[in-house]
């Protein structure tokens, strides 16, 4: 069933709101990731290991970021059900939405935006610390987790940057050279059936990843294996929420 077009957004469902002490969490969670990402990278500096062919895994760190953001947004959009606890509201139903509704992204604070990914990240960085930095393979691998971690907790941010039209100048040049996912290559996206340009960081993945249909064939192989139909939830949605904009 197509989409009903709709005259006013406020029609349209939108991301769930998020209260005072969440947002306070979040605000916590995303302070507390930056500092440690910033005392992370201090501690590779001064380490004895870091040489300049450990800056060869800057890049490799955020094509990673880039991949697992689009492994994330591709297994969001395409398998579960928003009844799933826990992750049927956190993680899959801002997805629904966003494919119906995708302005409402642009409503969402910075730490509201955030949250989520930075307490992720702290666990990864707490995780790193530890990591030994003797030796330049030693420190290479730190700055590989540096860089991931460093995007990773961008992820949603380059995201919502991607949905304005015009984005802080700074944010443009970004786009503009390729170092960030733009405006122009994430539109692709949200052309129907959604199911191309996953990766949402950088966007560096999807080209690759589309000359070999990676993602068509892991549909392919999880249907296979489980019988599940690739969106069948995301079908549901959007058709329940035509059925809503034609009673209006």
């Amino acid at each position: 069933m197509r989409q009903t077009a709709r005259d006013h957004s406020s029609d349209l469902p939108a991301h769930l709101q998020i209260g005072p002490w969440t947002r306070a969490f979040y605000f916590v969670a995303c302070s507390a990731a930056f500092v440690l990402l910033a005392a992370f990278a201090v501690k590779i500096e001064s380490g004895p290991g870091l040489t300049w062919q450990s800056l060869l895994a800057i890049p490799a760190g955020i094509a990673c970021a880039d991949f697992v953001s689009g492994m994330v947004h591709w297994s969001a959009d395409t398998w579960g059900s928003e009844s799933m606890p826990v992750l049927g509201k956190r993680l899959l139903h801002p997805f629904r939405v966003h494919h119906v509704n995708p302005g409402d992204f642009l409503k969402r604070r910075f730490v509201d935006t955030n949250g989520d990914v930075a307490f992720l990240m702290i666990l990864v960085l707490g995780a790193a610390w530890s990591m030994p930095m003797e030796s330049p393979s030693q420190t290479f691998w730190a700055v590989f987790v540096l860089s991931l971690t460093a995007v990773g907790l961008m992820t949603n941010q380059i995201h919502q940057w991607a949905h304005m039209r015009r984005a802080p100048w700074l944010v443009r040049m970004l786009q503009r050279t390729g170092v960030i996912l733009s405006y122009r290559a994430h539109r692709l996206h949200h052309q129907r059936p959604h199911t191309a340009n996953y990766c949402i960081a950088t966007g560096w993945c999807n080209a690759p990843l589309q000359a070999v249909q990676f993602f068509s064939v892991m549909e392919y192989l999880v249907s296979a294996c489980t019988g599940l139909q690739p969106r069948s939830d995301e079908h549901a949605f959007t058709e329940a929420v035509s059925r809503e904009g034609g009673d209006r």
